[in-house]
Formats: structure tokens, sequence, C-alpha cells
């Protein structure tokens, strides 16, 4: 016996080999095959830029009509109560602003309507402070 392999290739050769064979296991935490782990997010299915802004648009005006019912229906309230005038101004100062929101995101502009809706909201809190 020689030391040499049977097959003619050198030690480091028939590591390389072994090694590759090893590779070309599945690793369970590989997420490289997982069609979700490559759009990013799990709830994107169809990976329409359209749909998406769609989605955003109902989403911004749904939330303006919600907050600015909730917004009139706590002026309502208010008014009813012997408080100062200024928090019902405010809660319908602020949903008009969730108004507002509303009608900007179902016009697509939905980064405004957002920045209107938190605003809105703002302006709604700081009459619920006067009370």
């Amino acid at each position: 016996m020689s030391g040499r392999p049977d097959s003619g290739t050198g030690p480091e050769t028939a590591d390389s080999e072994a090694a590759a064979g090893q590779d070309e296991s599945v690793d369970p935490l590989d997420a490289s095959d997982d069609p979700l782990a490559a759009s990013g997010d799990p709830l994107d299915e169809s990976g329409d830029p359209w749909e998406d802004a769609r989605r955003a648009r109902w989403t911004a005006v749904g939330t303006g009509a919600a907050l600015t019912l909730a917004g009139l229906a706590a002026a309502l309230l208010r008014l009813a109560r012997s408080a100062s005038a200024l928090v019902p101004a405010a809660y319908a100062g602020g949903a008009a602003v969730c108004a507002a929101a509303a009608v900007l995101g179902s016009r697509g502009r939905t980064r405004r309507a957002l920045w209107l809706l938190i605003a809105g909201v703002m302006v709604m809190a700081l009459g619920d402070q006067f009370d």
C-alpha cells in the first residue's frame, strides 16, 4: 500500500467532494426556498403595486370616516354636558381634519392623509385635555 487514494485524487479533493455532498442537504433554517420570504411581506400574495395602492386608499378612507364619526359623536356628547365650548369645538375640528384626510385618501394622497389623521386625532386629544 502506497497510501494514495484509489481514485487518483489528492486528499484535498476528497475532502472538498465530501463537503460538497453535505452542501446539498437542506438546511431547515434556510429561507431561500420559501416563496413568502422572497417578497418580504407574508400578507403580500399578489405582488401587484396597484393592489397595494388600492388597499392603502381604502384603509385611509375607512380610518378617516371612522375617526370623523367618532369625533362628531364625542363633540355632540360633550356639547350636551356643561363643559366649556372649547371641548366640543376641538372634537369637531379634529373630526373635520379626519374628514379631509378621508377625502385625500380617496384621491390617492395616502401619505398626506396619514399625517392629517394623526393631526386630527391629536386635536381631539387636546380637546379631551380641556375637559
